[in-house]
């Protein structure tokens, strides 16, 4: 995981970076993270096209900064003892946050916002993008 910012009371966002961090982080949050994290790396990973001058070897030397400029930003809260708090799901880099449904979930999908509200808030002016509880909670029933 790599350190994206600092929230609110003593609470951190990080960025996961590869498939065993977001089955840790399902596992953890008891959701599906995991399974999206796989679909847009697979995703990702079939748009890659290497130039045609490099030789065979070297074909997939751009392939990992390909798929961390085109597939979501996934990330998670933890507090100051590293307890699982929410999951994120924000847009790739490049994308208007407008063309991308950005998602934050607590554990076992539960609402984040009522209890982590000041933290999403810290992300979400982080990337310079809105995290609203109505938007991006996608289980709100009404």
């Amino acid at each position: 995981m790599d350190f994206v910012c600092d929230a609110p009371r003593g609470k951190t966002w990080f960025r996961l970076l590869n498939e065993a961090e977001a089955v840790a982080e399902s596992r953890l949050m008891n959701h599906a993270v995991e399974k999206h994290f796989r679909q847009f790396r697979d995703a990702a990973v079939a748009t890659y096209a290497p130039p045609a001058s490099l030789p065979y070897i070297e074909r997939d030397i751009g392939l990992q900064d390909h798929i961390r400029r085109s597939m979501p930003i996934f990330l998670t809260l933890r507090d100051g003892e590293g307890a699982g708090l929410a999951t994120a799901m924000l847009p790739p880099s490049g994308v208007s946050p407008d063309r991308f449904r950005s998602i934050v979930v607590g554990p076992s999908n539960a609402d984040p916002f009522p209890a982590h509200r000041d933290a999403i808030e810290a992300l979400a002016a982080h990337f310079k993008i809105a995290l609203d509880s109505d938007l991006s909670y996608p289980y709100r029933r009404g």
